[in-house]
């Protein structure tokens, strides 16, 4: 196996001005491959080997790197990179980390579409042993290509702090590069100064390397959508809502306009109907449909606006608010936010409403968290909310929602759900057989009939675990092979 040895050739009078021999290609593809690849070497006509151990140099000019082939060195140029990656490529070779790239012979170059970190070499380390690097990888392809054009070494001029503790994030922010939001860029370069500086107090330091790491943990992406599936979303929402014709295509209407505008829709959606009709269930099954991760907000248990917006560092215990540690929960920032009970968030105790502070969230143009003091995007945030009445909302929110209601389940509704859906499923996770627990028909109308003045479903699952349980209890105790409910043995267990 052939070392390569990627060393940029120092700058001379010679090599001054040297124009750069690779050119960046934007990508936004999830990994790599030799199709889609990180980079591109230039092989000179030769056939290269499938893994290639050695090391980058530090593009700071020229690209005229070289590897070692017997002891002879030959050039072997990078003649395109994925843009994602130019700021990673340098600081591996800034800091000497041994690598071993996997690629393939092609008819442009070795296609390089994976990089591992070697255990041996004399370089300094810092933190890039394999998982950071690996981690590093995943986090770049899991970015949207960054959309300057300038060229990458003529950027980060003025950023060499020179730094050495916080290395993690440090190298994070090295690497990452502008596949950052230029704002959270900035940021972060101001906080990681201040988490170093020996001029602030130890609690200001605290909080900006606590600030930098719930940051850092969120995966920053274009608010580009791929279109969806009519045909996939109906039978997501099949899966989740028995029912509702009417209520299904409404979701699908509003959400489908990810199709031909490829944003999420200006408005989100307010689920409102009684108790138990499946506002959540709905809510959880449009993030399946956007394929998105989701997170859950109880407006119900706010009283302050402050939980939402959180405190300032003047404080000794200030901490984020929930806002921004559901983003970092959910790990990146396109997300389904789900807000659960909008209209029982209670009025603040002489510092406004709560949910009134759900405004500047809503209107997909940044929040801003008093902890953090950085304005988050949150263009790519879906919102979905639940209420069981729409009159306790105030006006200027239900104008940012596309209002959709659930109604009550019908009687007959309710009878097939319970003996389709809800007996069923508890059954299964009994481990019971269906044969082994049967309702007759009057059996089926008693039990409807006991919770037709209860709204949704929820008692009647209630209903259907009391039922298996029953059940379960005669086979496994009085030994009987199964067990037939009637309306008489029903309604004395139920009533």
């Amino acid at each position: 196996m052939p070392v390569f040895d990627f060393n940029h050739t120092p700058e001379t009078e010679d090599t001054k001005g040297a124009e750069c021999t690779y050119s960046i290609f934007y990508s936004d593809a999830p990994q790599a491959a030799p199709e889609q690849p990180i980079l591109v070497l230039d092989t000179k006509g030769q056939q290269w080997e499938h893994h290639t151990c050695g090391l980058f140099s530090n593009p700071v000019r020229g690209t005229a790197f070289e590897f070692k082939d017997g002891g002879e060195t030959v050039s072997g140029n990078i003649l395109k990179i994925d843009a994602r990656f130019v700021s990673l490529i340098r600081w591996l070779g800034e800091n000497h980390i041994n690598v071993r790239l996997s690629g393939e012979n092609r008819e442009e170059g070795y296609s390089v579409y994976r990089i591992r970190e070697t255990a041996f070499g004399g370089g300094t380390k810092l933190s890039a042993e394999d998982g950071f690097l690996q981690f590093m990888i995943e986090r770049l392809f899991a970015s949207s290509a960054p959309s300057e054009t300038e060229e990458e070494e003529e950027t980060e001029e003025g950023d060499d702090m020179k730094l050495t503790s916080l290395q993690s994030i440090t190298d994070f922010m090295t690497c990452a590069g502008k596949t950052l939001p230029d704002h959270i860029r900035l940021w972060a370069r101001r906080n990681l100064a201040v988490a170093k500086s020996h001029e602030v107090s130890p609690e200001e330091r605290r909080h900006a390397q606590r600030a930098l790491s719930i940051m850092m943990n969120v995966r920053w992406k274009h608010d580009y959508f791929e279109a969806i599936d009519p045909v996939e979303a109906r039978r997501i929402l099949d899966e989740e809502l028995y029912g509702m014709e009417r209520v299904k295509q409404r979701i699908i209407e509003t959400i489908i306009q990810i199709n031909r505008t490829h944003t999420l829709p200006a408005y989100g959606l307010l689920l409102v109907g009684p108790a138990g009709t499946g506002k959540s269930q709905i809510a959880y099954a449009v993030a399946r449909i956007l394929k998105l991760p989701w997170t859950t907000l109880d407006m119900s248990s706010i009283n302050d606006p402050e939980q939402l917006t959180g405190s300032s560092r003047v404080y000794a215990n200030a901490k984020p608010g929930i806002i921004m540690e559901a983003f970092s929960m959910a790990g990146e920032s396109n997300l389904v936010f789900i807000i659960n009970e909008l209209d029982k968030a209670a009025s603040g105790k002489g510092n406004g409403n709560p949910a009134d502070v759900l405004l500047t969230l809503l209107d997909n143009l940044g929040f801003t968290d008093n902890y953090m003091e950085c304005m988050v995007p949150t263009s790519g945030v879906y919102p979905i909310a639940t209420a069981n009445n729409k009159e306790q909302i105030s006006a200027p929110l239900m104008s940012r929602f596309a209002v959709i209601d659930i109604p009550d389940y019908t009687l007959e509704e309710k009878k097939i759900i319970f003996s389709k859906f809800a007996l069923p499923k508890i059954l299964r996770r009994m481990s019971l057989r269906k044969e082994e627990c049967i309702l007759t028909e009057e059996a089926l109308d008693t039990v409807v009939e006991l919770y037709s003045d209860t709204s949704g479903i929820r008692d009647l699952e209630q209903a259907a675990e009391h039922i298996a349980a029953n059940a379960l209890y005669q086979i496994e105790v009085d030994h009987l092979g199964k067990v037939v409910f009637d309306g008489k043995m029903i309604r004395e267990l139920l009533g």
